[in-house]
């Protein structure tokens, strides 16, 4: 039931963030609108990565047998994708922040909220991303739940950044 649940909330969410996004901001430059475009790219492919502690807590607290085999095949071809999936969505993002910074700061100011919770969010991604690069070289249980912490941190930033109006 729980799984339900969240794949509910996946489906929502993306459904939400696509209708705020393109009918609830007013048109903006071609960048903009290319921004925008970057950003929700690249929610989608966080959004992949963070499902992934999902997967990993459904396979620890089912029962059902069946079920741990296929999410534990699928997670390990997940898991093989998601260094480069982070890498792409990091990528994308900081395209997202460029086109922003050059088009929109100057005009609504550099210290505004939503300017604000990007700066917070990039940094909690750029923590995230060294939490799971030192995951990467030595894992150990500090750093598993060091990364996880920072992952939800970052995504609760994200979000924050993503429904703050400019």
């Amino acid at each position: 039931m729980p799984h339900k649940l969240w794949i509910a909330v996946n489906g929502i969410l993306i459904i939400f963030s696509f209708i705020y996004i393109w009918f609830f901001r007013p048109p903006d430059s071609s960048l903009v609108i290319l921004a925008r475009f970057l950003a929700q790219i690249a929610m989608y492919l966080f959004l992949i990565n963070i499902n992934m502690y999902f997967i990993f807590l459904v396979i620890r607290k089912t029962s059902v047998r069946q079920v741990k085999i296929r999410l534990a095949k699928f997670s390990r071809v997940m898991m093989k994708w998601h260094i480069p999936i982070a890498a792409i969505a990091t990528t994308i993002i900081i395209g997202h922040a460029v086109i922003n910074l050059i088009e929109i700061a100057p005009i609504i100011g550099f210290n505004n909220l939503k300017l604000i919770s990007g700066y917070l969010a990039m940094s909690f991604l750029f923590l995230t991303l060294a939490a799971g690069y030192l995951r990467h070289k030595k894992s150990s249980g500090f750093r598993r739940k060091f990364h996880l912490i920072t992952a939800m941190a970052f995504l609760l930033v994200f979000f924050l950044h993503m429904f703050i109006p400019i």
